[in-house]
């Protein structure tokens, strides 16, 4: 099922997901090593959480672009059902993104309630993810047809 935001016949949603699905994990990383490292925040490694946490924000609100008119020409059914539903969830956990990256940047030395936000908005990021692979491996969504 061709979706119409691609580019040569290649969907674009997907090319663009990982950007934020990297940011989001890479900020918890960083995170865990920011813990780790016993320095107390701020320090090196909470600021590079903060940076990819915003990259992956910005990715995420590219990657909505395509992926809502990819959404708008499903029909009514199942397929639609589960596309508003990842719609739902990666609205929301980016939402919990922008909250985090406010909370960090007011107060950089308390990264207790951010970390547990990014825990999960990451759970919420397997969710959606689980529900983008079922379309497109059981409905066949942004798979075109040639051989």
């Amino acid at each position: 099922m061709k979706t119409p935001a691609s580019i040569a016949g290649h969907p674009i949603h997907p090319m663009l997901v990982p950007i934020a699905i990297g940011g989001f994990v890479l900020s918890f990383a960083f995170d865990v090593v920011c813990f780790a490292s016993g320095t107390p925040p701020p320090n090196m490694w909470s600021q590079i959480a903060y940076y990819t946490m915003i990259g992956g924000i910005v990715g995420a609100l590219v990657a909505v672009v395509p992926g809502f008119i990819d959404m708008l020409s499903l029909s009514s059914g199942p397929v639609k059902t589960t596309a508003l539903t990842h719609m739902a969830i990666n609205l929301t956990l980016v939402a919990l993104y922008i909250v985090n990256a406010y909370m960090r940047h007011v107060s950089p030395q308390n990264l207790n309630f951010p970390m547990l936000l990014s825990v999960v908005a990451l759970c919420m990021l397997v969710v959606s993810g689980w529900l983008g692979g079922k379309m497109v491996f059981e409905a066949g969504v942004g798979v075109s047809n040639r051989s």
